[in-house]
Order: C-alpha cells, then structure tokens, then sequence
C-alpha cells in the first residue's frame, strides 16, 4: 500500500476553501485533520469535529512530547496540528489535508518538505471582497480587516507549489483533484 501524501491548503478567508474541501472530503481516500485549539468552544463547535478543545496544560505536554506537527500561540490561545492522527493517516494510505493558514503552512514546509503545498486565491480582492459582503455575517470594519489580511496571505503564494484561483467552483474542484492526481503519479 502507498504512502498517501500530506496536502497543505491555505487561502484567505472568503475564497471558497471550505466549500471546495466540503466536496473534496466526500472521497474516502482523503483525511480531514482537526487541529487542536485552547480556546473556548464557540457555540454550536463541536469537540473533535470543529477543533479538539484541550486545556493549555495538556497542548503544552503534547509540544514537549513533540506531539505536533506545528503550533503557534495567537491571542492567548495555542492553536496548532496533531502529529499523531496525521502520520497514522497516511501510512493508511489516506491524503490527509492540512488546512492552516500562512504561518502555520510555512513551518509546515520546514519539518516535512514532502507535503504538497496548495494556496487557494479569489480571482481578484475586489471579488473578495464582495463575497465576504455576500455572507452578510460581518461588520464593514472586520470585512476590511479581512481584505487587508488577505493582500499579505496573498503574498505568500509563491511559496506554495500549486495556485489555484477560485473564479469556478466545479473548475477549482477538478484542478485540486488533478494536482493530487499528478502527486499520486510522482516516482517517490
């Protein structure tokens, strides 16, 4: 049985990634990893599907255990990959995907060079931004924020291998699957 590959996907926020992967995921053959987080549930999250909600103590023992893959502390609260359910994963042959922001992707990068690094984009800030207004879930002021955040993500593109822009959903959905297609085809 193949090895199965370790699949990095980061995007601004806005640009469909939860759609695509909803779709994606209904494949077998990839594993969704839930990172593990320290803050508070919000409501309706639930534990194990939304993040695993650990206490600061048990998420520090697992760094000292190196029980992550990557970690990162962001407003008091510790976010980061289990290493465990990950590894498992792919020595089951499954795809796992890793979806993680910037940061977090880069150090990614850094303790495991063989993941396949995918960056959504949106087709352009302007159909950015009018998407997050088309959620209607937002202030103007945290939309903003959210199209200032997305022009620096968006600088880190050429760090990834794959782009793919997010102008079609069905298109995107295909791309996605034919760069994994092309991954599963390399001579490792």
């Amino acid at each position: 049985m193949n090895k199965g590959l370790l699949i990095v996907v980061s995007a601004p926020s806005g640009c469909g990634k939860g759609t695509m992967l909803k779709e994606i995921l209904k494949d077998n053959r990839y594993y969704y990893s839930v990172s593990d987080t320290t803050r508070e549930p919000r409501p309706n999250e639930i534990d194990g599907i939304h993040y695993n909600f650990l206490s600061k103590e048990k998420f520090q023992s697992k760094i000292d255990q190196d029980g992550m893959l990557e970690y990162a502390e962001y407003c008091e609260n510790y976010y980061g990959t289990p290493k465990k359910p990950v590894e498992e994963n792919l020595n089951l042959g499954k795809h796992v995907i890793l979806e993680i922001e910037v940061q977090g992707a880069m150090r990614v990068k850094q303790v495991r060079p063989d993941a396949k690094f995918i960056f959504i984009a949106p087709p352009s800030i302007e159909e950015l931004e009018r998407r997050l207004l088309k959620r209607d879930t937002e202030t103007m002021e945290v939309i903003q924020e959210r199209v200032s955040k997305a022009k620096i993500e968006l600088t880190y593109s050429n760090q990834y291998d794959y782009i793919i822009v997010n102008d079609e959903l069905k298109k995107a959905i295909k791309d996605f699957k034919s760069i994994v297609r092309a991954c599963e085809l390399e001579v490792r």
